[in-house]
């Protein structure tokens, strides 16, 4: 049986307006323990920021992270499936844009959800390293 992209997704994704600042949001995936949030404009999806983007667009230019938006920070040009898109095609779509995330869209293109490479090989290759890692509790 082949698996969608609604049975392994994080759904109900943390999102951010585009104004708001990097520490807000370095703060928010801090206190959520994730390492990615939606950028939206209203319903709309308009941006992906992991904790990576903060580090390399934003802390490492210089800026102050108190007036720095997350739209400055922010991967724009996303790559999008939906719920009812199957998993090999996922995989591909990952492969071929070297993403490590993908947001989870309706038809509308609202945010419904987010999946990760972990994700992916949590349910593919459940005994790999990355599936012990992306399984495992945060060590806080």
């Amino acid at each position: 049986m082949t698996r969608q992209v609604r049975d392994v997704m994080t759904a109900d994704p943390v999102t951010v307006e585009p104004l708001t600042s990097v520490r807000a949001v370095a703060r928010l995936m801090r206190d959520e323990d994730i390492g990615a949030v939606l950028v939206t404009e209203g319903e709309q999806l308009c941006g992906l920021v992991s904790d990576r983007d903060l580090v390399v667009r934003a802390m490492a230019e210089g800026g102050d992270p108190a007036r720095t938006t997350v739209a400055q920070a922010c991967s724009a040009d996303l790559v999008t499936v939906g719920p009812d898109d199957d998993l090999d095609r996922t995989v591909r779509l990952m492969r071929e844009h070297s993403v490590r995330r993908m947001p989870v869209v309706d038809r509308e293109r609202h945010a419904v959800g987010i999946v990760s490479l972990g994700d992916l090989s949590i349910e593919r290759d459940p005994g790999s390293a990355l599936a012990d890692v992306s399984s495992a509790r945060p060590n806080r």
